[in-house]
C-alpha cells in the first residue's frame, strides 16, 4: 500500500515537472509505458494510451524537436507554450492523484501541485534559453534540446521505477532552480541595457550634432 502511495506521488509530480520542460514528450512516454503494460495508468490517464493520442502528441513532439533546436525560435515556441504546458502540466498531475484515492481533494491538490512545478520547470527552461540565445552559435540549443528531452523520459522512468530517487531528484531541482533563475534574469536584464545603451548612443550623438 506504502508503495503504491509512493509511486502515485511520484506520478503525479513527475507528470507536472516533465510537462514544463517537454509536454508532448511527457505524454508520449506515459502513453507508451502505459500501453506496453510497464504501468499501470490512473483511469484518467488512460487515455494517453490511446493511439489517436500517442499519434497526435508523437505529431507535436517531431515539431518542437526541430523548433526548440533553433537559437530565436526556441524562445517563441516557449512563450507560446507558456499558455499549455502549465495548464497541461496542471490537470495530468489531477489526474496522476487518482492514484491516491483521495477523491476531489487530492485531485486539487494535484492540480495545484502539478500547475506549481510545470511552471518552475518551464520558467527554468525559457529562461535558460533565452540566455543561450545570447550566443550565436546553435550547438548549445541542441545540447540543451537533447538534454531536457532526455530528462524528460529519465526522469518519468524514474519516477514509476525508483519513485524515492525522483522524489530526491526532484527537490534537488527546486532548489537549483530557486537559485539560478533570479540568477539568469539578472545577466538578461543586464544584456538588455548593454543592447539599449548601443541604441541610444548614436541617437544622442545625432542630436548633439544637430544642437551643434
Amino acid at each position: 500500500m506504502e508503495s503504491q502511495t509512493i509511486q502515485s506521488i511520484a506520478l503525479m509530480l513527475g507528470a507536472g515537472w516533465a510537462s514544463g520542460l517537454n509536454l508532448y514528450a511527457a505524454m508520449l512516454v506515459l502513453g507508451w509505458m502505459g500501453a506496453s503494460g510497464q504501468t499501470d495508468l490512473p483511469q484518467s490517464l488512460e487515455i494517453l494510451s490511446n493511439p489517436l493520442v500517442m499519434g497526435a502528441a508523437g505529431l507535436m513532439f517531431v515539431v518542437e524537436f526541430f523548433a526548440d533546436k533553433m537559437p530565436g525560435l526556441d524562445s517563441l515556441w516557449d512563450a507560446v507554450h507558456t499558455f499549455i504546458r502549465i495548464p497541461a502540466g496542471a490537470l495530468l498531475a489531477a489526474g496522476a492523484a487518482q492514484g491516491l484515492d483521495m477523491g476531489t481533494a487530492g485531485e486539487l491538490a494535484g492540480l495545484i501541485l502539478g500547475g506549481g512545478l510545470a511552471t518552475t520547470s518551464h520558467v527554468s527552461k525559457a529562461s535558460t534559453r533565452a540566455l543561450i540565445n545570447t550566443s550565436p552559435e546553435p550547438v548549445t540549443n541542441w545540447s540543451a534540446s537533447i538534454t531536457e528531452d532526455a530528462a524528460v523520459i529519465g526522469g518519468l522512468w524514474t519516477a514509476l521505477n525508483y519513485p524515492w530517487l525522483f522524489v530526491l531528484l526532484l527537490i534537488l531541482f527546486i532548489l537549483l532552480a530557486a537559485w539560478l533563475v533570479p540568477k539568469i534574469w539578472r545577466l538578461l536584464k543586464a544584456g538588455g541595457k548593454t543592447v539599449f545603451s548601443w541604441f541610444r548612443k548614436p541617437q544622442s550623438a545625432e542630436i548633439a550634432n544637430k544642437t551643434d
